[in-house]
C-alpha cells in the first residue's frame, strides 16, 4: 500500500519546526532514510521526544485521530519505527490504517 501523502508533509512539518529550535550541525534531513535516534541518530533525548510530540500533533490535526506514537508495543518490535524518518512514516501508515483514518 502506497504511503498517504499527508504523512510525510505532516512529518516534515514536524521536522521544521524542531530543526527552528535546534543548532546547526544537530538539525534533521528531511528525506526519508535520515536517522533520528540511536547509533546513527543526532538527537538527544529531549529533542526526540519533543520531535515525537510534534508529529503526534500534526498527524492528529491531519487526520483527525488521537495517535500516541510511542508506546509499550513498540518494545515488541524487531525493527524500530524511530530508525528513520522513513520508518517513522511506515509506522505512522500502519497505526492510522489500524484506527480506520485511511
Amino acid at each position: 500500500m502506497p504511503t498517504d501523502e499527508r504523512i510525510p508533509k505532516a512529518v516534515f512539518a514536524a521536522v521544521d519546526e524542531l530543526n527552528e529550535q535546534l543548532p546547526p550541525g544537530v538539525q534533521i534531513d528531511k528525506s526519508l532514510d535520515a536517522p533520528l535516534y540511536g547509533a546513527s541518530g543526532k538527537l538527544e533525548s529531549l529533542d526526540f521526544v519533543t520531535l515525537i510530540m510534534e508529529v503526534e500533533e500534526k498527524i492528529n490535526a491531519e487526520f483527525g485521530a488521537d495517535i500516541t506514537i510511542a508506546d509499550d508495543n513498540l518494545l515488541s518490535k524487531e525493527k524500530s519505527p524511530f530508525s528513520t524518518l522513513g520508518t517513522l512514516n511506515e509506522y505512522l501508515q500502519e497505526l492510522l490504517t489500524n484506527e480506520g483514518k485511511l
